[in-house]
Parts: structure tokens; sequence; C-alpha cells
């Protein structure tokens, strides 16, 4: 029989398949022989203290006309499934949460997580990088608005976020003495209610916020660059970035061999670094992208590498 793979996502019908990294992965997936099946977040369920999902039978195509056939979805248990593949994208709010604990459970049963759902609970994809401070800007993560207040002061130009977004959404450029500063606060925080993040502003955004692409704890051996366009301070693609693929810095590989280490100690496979100037500045463990991209630049098959490892570890 055909080893089966389930995919965790958002909706298929609205992915832009030319630059969506899930759908890499699932054709990787099909070219091997699995057989593939889908579910969203509404399909999972736990029944007396095993995982189930209903799951899709699903079929892809690098068709931008026609790239999914799902088929009649049935409840099943996880614990038949080979592999599943976690990759819904944040926010990283108490449904995702509750989501790991029923993979947690599948992946007890003996099914192999991607990435493993403790790791999505535990790496916070703004605050993990704080375990690497060597590696990181000066940073401050506080509900209290003298506290981000006093980091403005210090550091002038600051970046301000909130933990859980994607996609650059809610990202603020401040500064001290900026008459928006209290608003902005006080909208991140939720007048103090909700930790914000205040990051030292790295100039070097205008070169771009660097993806670095990290496989069971290495390197891909190059980044995407996305550069910030028009008066847009962000690079991110959702932004309206450029995706231009570089070739990893010596300060980039520090940087992946500071990260890798622990990324592999807690079964993430899959990972993306932000990396601006020489500042490590996130760690993506939900839903990484760029990987098509860096494909079609540098004629790379990163999902086939990631792939390779996924079945070194069902070996």
């Amino acid at each position: 029989m055909a080893p089966t793979l389930a995919v965790l996502m958002d909706a298929i019908a609205e992915i832009r398949i030319a630059k969506d990294t899930t759908f890499a992965l699932l054709l990787e997936a099909q070219r091997r022989g699995y057989e593939l099946q889908y579910m969203t977040q509404g399909d999972l369920a736990i029944r007396d203290g095993s995982a189930w999902a209903r799951l899709a039978p699903l079929v892809v195509r690098d068709d931008a006309s026609g790239w999914f056939d799902l088929g009649e979805a049935e409840w099943r248990e996880l614990r038949n499934i080979d592999i599943v593949l976690a990759r819904k994208d944040p926010p990283v709010d108490a449904q995702f949460i509750h989501d790991t604990h029923v993979l947690q459970l599948a992946q007890d049963a003996g099914v192999l997580v991607v990435n493993d759902p403790r790791g999505l609970r535990d790496a916070n994809e703004k605050l993990f990088a704080q375990h690497f401070p060597q590696c990181c800007a000066p940073t401050v993560v506080a509900r209290s608005a003298s506290e981000l207040k006093r980091f403005a002061a210090k550091h002038g130009r600051i970046v301000l976020k909130p933990l859980d977004g994607m996609g650059g959404r809610s990202i603020f450029l401040s500064a001290h003495g900026d008459p928006n500063l209290n608003v902005i606060i006080e909208t991140l925080t939720a007048n103090g209610q909700a930790f914000a993040m205040a990051q030292k502003y790295i100039p070097e955004i205008s070169a771009g916020d660097k993806r670095i692409l990290m496989i069971d704890g290495e390197p891909v051996p190059y980044a995407l660059a996305r550069i910030p366009q028009g008066d847009e301070f962000r690079g991110n693609l959702a932004a309206g970035g450029k995706g231009v693929g570089i070739a990893l810095s010596e300060r980039d590989r520090w940087i992946a061999a500071e990260v890798g280490p622990e990324l592999r100690r807690r079964g993430m496979l899959f990972v993306g670094l932000d990396v601006i100037g020489d500042w490590l500045t996130e760690v993506n463990v939900t839903s990484p992208t760029c990987l098509r991209e860096l494909d079609a630049q540098f004629g790379l098959n990163i999902a086939g590498q990631l792939f390779d490892v996924i079945e070194s570890r069902r070996a």
C-alpha cells in the first residue's frame, strides 16, 4: 500500500500555487507516491483519547487553471496516517494551540508530525529568537507602555509588532518623540493587556529581510532577500516586497549554526529564519515560505531535501 500523508492547512482553493510552499511539498509527496489527504482546522477531533480527522483524498497539479481535486471526506483515526504536515498559518491563537494537542496525540500514536506539535506550541515565532540573544539586535517584550517608551528613548527608531502576526501585518516603524508612539503602543498592547515586541530599527532592511530555510537544523545555501518597495519599510512579500535570491553570508551561516542544533533537538524539521543585516529577527516554525521562489531562481528542489529527511525518520 502507498504511504499516506495528511496536510493540515488553510483553504487550498485560496492559495497562489506559484508562491505556496505547502503546495510544493504536496507536489513532492505525490511524486514520491504518497496518498494525499487534506484537512483544515474544523476537521480535527478527539475520540476517547485518540486523534481523528475528517480527511478528503487530494490530488494536486502544478496548473494554475485547476491545481487540485478533492474526493469525499470521511472520518479517519490519525494513527493510521504515516505523516502529517502541520502547515496552518498564524495567528497562533487558542484554536491553533488546541490543534497541536490533537496532533500530539497522533504523534504519540506513532505518526510523524512535521513540525513537532510541542515545538509549534513552544516556539513562538517572535519570541523564540530570544533564546539566541547573541544573534539578535536589541529587543524588548512588554505589556507596559513605559517600558516600551523607555526602549524607544534609548534606541531612537524602533519597530513594534504583535507576537501572533504574520506577513508583516500590524508592524509599525516609530521612534522616540513620534506623536503616534502612544497610540501604537495602546493598539498593540490592548491598553496594557497584551505583550508587544519592540526591536531596534535595522537600516539594512533596505537590502532585504532575508529568509533562510532550515532543514533538520541545516541551512539551504541560498536565502530569499525580501526587499521593501517604494515608501514601504516592510520587506514581507505579502506587504509588496520583492524577492531576490542571494547566497548565504558568513554571518548568515553563523546564525544558522547557532540556532540549528536547538531546532533539531526540538524536532523542528522545516523552519525559516528571518535575518536583517547581521541580526536574527524571527524564527518561523508554523508554515515557513519562500521555497518556490528559491527553487525557481537556483534550480533547487528544497521539498525533495525535506522529504529525504522525513523518509530517513520513518525508515
